[in-house]
């Protein structure tokens, strides 16, 4: 079954990306995370999901967590930081919010395959999240990858990308939850309670 197939190459992906995990650069995030007011997080599609996920479980940690373009967003101030997710880097509507942040003096943590790109260069701190992105699609050699065995067509666009930022975040989560001494019933407590 192709289904198979696919999810044997996300898991591959998240394999393979978690190998390049960095963790003086997860210190350096859950350290800008804790020490600020607010944490705004952003991501465009897909990507914005995993970072809607990602906030409330910040908040489930007690950490003050906004999803940019809500309509209960505040402003931005210089205590507060701004997480981006962006596959390229590239994203106008990303890249242009980091902009805003930076100018108003917040730090700016961001996820991409393109630590080079233009929102990993206006990044406080970058964590590299490997994965096929929708600018790596590459209609000229896809028979060629076919026939080697290389089935990435199968996670279409940015999907290797969404799936392992959102691992990656989940991960951090585990990583805050023991620096800040927090237990699942902390996260429990403060879980909805209109479902």
């Amino acid at each position: 079954m192709l289904m198979q197939t696919a999810i044997n190459e996300i898991l591959k992906n998240i394999k393979s990306a978690s190998e390049h995990i960095d963790e003086d650069v997860i210190t350096k995030f859950m350290d800008i995370l804790t020490d600020s007011n607010n944490v705004f997080v952003i991501g465009a599609g897909r990507s914005g999901l995993a970072a809607k996920a990602f906030a409330m479980r910040l908040v489930h940690l007690g950490i003050s967590a906004y999803v940019v373009g809500e309509t209960i967003s505040p402003a931005i101030y210089k205590d507060d930081c701004i997480l981006a997710i962006s596959g390229s880097g590239e994203t106008n509507t990303i890249v242009s919010a980091v902009e805003i942040a930076k100018n108003r003096g917040s730090k700016a943590l961001s996820l991409t395959s393109y630590p080079k790109s233009s929102l990993g260069k206006i990044s406080d701190v970058v964590m590299l999240v490997k994965g096929r992105t929708k600018i790596d699609i590459d209609d000229e050699n896809y028979l060629k990858r076919q026939i080697e065995g290389n089935y990435a067509s199968l996670t279409p666009l940015g999907t290797a990308f969404e799936l392992t930022s959102l691992i990656f975040l989940d991960g951090l989560i585990s990583e805050l939850m023991y620096k800040m001494g927090k237990t699942e019933y902390d996260l429990k407590h403060r879980h909805t309670v209109f479902e």
